[in-house]
């Protein structure tokens, strides 16, 4: 005898178990998704709640400025849309959003960490605490200078909590991070099903029991996780934007901990949990100390490129970068800048490329210095943390602009010597006047090794 009834697609159940989702949106078909709503697997809610006051289910703004009113096509009255999540689709007030409440996705307790490196003494210790704030539910602040091994330091927390059938997400501001972390935790869960959610990321298929993504995805959580990490927790614009802050606390089950980690937490995050849950790494796990940025004074230098010339202490210190064969980092203030200059220094080398956050091939681009197909690599701020590449040397152009903060411009010294055959590096701040917060992150970066080299 022949079937006839409707069987839930595993597929459909992985994909929607933990999202909030618009109704029009899911990528399976309108008669499963019928049957799977008949059979009350979701739970539906309204995009925009009126009263008591106005409010984006998804994203949870409630400032009034971020609503529009329009006739809407669909519903054929004037309806009022949320335009602070409108890249993601439009939520208004007619949209359906869908929340799963049906069978639950199959979780996995077996899991292989594949990992074969030592933890220093230091390590071995922020590992542990990590480890045992996670098992009590307990939120947690990492604070580890850059190049400490933040990552590897997640390996046993992660780890744990996947073998205990639990679900982990590691959030971050940036795109690039995420870029940079999916596939070092494929390689040391080559088990498990892992997805990297960005924008633009590709489908993945499967349910995943460990998702790597920036906080801007998590618009589309609810109640997922049990466990959250957010990594370069300090990140623009995850401290600037309340609804991100917002996302990760709806992202995650109510009893969820949270993992802070990053090299330079705000004073919000270090008067949180200081005195309660913290682990504190001060120097890199190669037993080198942090390299120290040099100041080099780049007098009118924005008139120097507007007039079709590299200033000269800047051309002289790329053609080291280059005679010596040292993949760089020349940071710039401002993309109009960045782009002024490009083709001056492709007049050196005509490998040399820029990017900046929109550039469809950034990822591309970082992958190609990475490899050495390219010598250096002209950026904004996108690039200030989250990336390592092997013996690169580092100039931040105009250190003295406002976007460079302390904490930014740590960041970006951060990248130089990470790998443990070249420890040591060029940082160079090339600037118009000498800021505080130039300043504050050289005093911070010699503070770090003082604290990690007493003497």
């Amino acid at each position: 005898m022949k079937y006839k009834g409707w069987i839930l697609p595993p597929a459909l159940r992985d994909f929607h178990e933990g999202r909030i989702w618009l109704r029009n949106h899911s990528p399976f078909s309108a008669i499963d998704m019928e049957r799977a709503i008949s059979n009350q697997y979701f739970y539906i809610i309204e995009g925009i709640q009126k009263k008591p006051f106005i409010k984006c289910n998804r994203c949870h703004n409630t400032d009034p400025e971020l609503f529009t009113v329009f006739d809407c096509a669909g519903c054929r009255r004037s309806c009022i849309y949320c335009r602070h999540c409108i890249r993601m689709g439009r939520v208004s007030s007619c949209t359906q959003l869908l929340l799963w409440i049906g069978p639950k996705a199959l979780k996995k307790r077996q899991h292989l960490l594949q990992w074969t490196g030592q933890f220093t003494e230091l390590q071995q210790q922020a590992a542990n605490e990590i480890l045992a704030s996670v098992r009590a539910g307990r939120s947690h602040l990492t604070s580890a200078v850059c190049g400490a091994g933040k990552t590897e330091l997640l390996f046993p927390a992660v780890h744990d909590a996947l073998k205990r059938a639990l679900r982990v997400c590691i959030a971050t501001p940036r795109t690039d991070v995420v870029l940079e972390l999916y596939p070092r935790f494929q390689h040391v869960f080559p088990q498990t099903v892992i997805h990297a959610l960005y924008g633009g990321a590709p489908k993945q298929d499967g349910y995943a029991q460990l998702v790597i993504a920036t906080t801007h995805q998590l618009y589309r959580f609810d109640r997922a996780f049990d466990v959250m990490i957010v990594d370069e927790a300090d990140a623009f614009p995850y401290t600037f934007d309340e609804t991100l802050q917002r996302a990760v606390e709806k992202a995650k089950k109510a009893d969820a901990p949270i993992i802070f980690v990053t090299a330079t937490p705000s004073t919000r995050l270090q008067q949180a949990f200081q005195q309660e849950s913290y682990s504190f790494i001060p120097k890199r796990y190669h037993n080198h100390p942090l390299p120290v940025p040099q100041f080099s004074a780049l007098w009118n230098y924005e008139k120097s490129f507007y007039r079709g010339k590299i200033p000269t202490r800047l051309k002289n210190w790329t053609e080291q970068c280059l005679a010596q064969q040292q993949p760089f980092l020349l940071f710039f203030p401002t993309i109009a800048l960045m782009d002024k200059a490009i083709s001056l220094f492709q007049s050196i080398d005509p490998k040399i490329v820029a990017v900046h956050a929109e550039d469809p091939e950034r990822k591309e681009k970082v992958l190609k210095l990475r490899q050495q197909e390219i010598p250096g690599l002209l950026t904004t701020t996108i690039l200030e943390r989250g990336i390592t590449i092997r013996n690169v040397q580092v100039a931040v152009v105009g250190a003295e602009s406002s976007i460079f903060t302390a904490n930014a411009l740590i960041q970006i010294a951060g990248r130089v010597g990470r790998h443990q055959d070249f420890p040591n590096g060029d940082v160079r701040f090339f600037h118009h006047g000498v800021t505080t917060s130039m300043d504050e992150a050289r005093a911070k970066i010699l503070y770090y090794n003082k604290k990690g080299f007493p003497l």
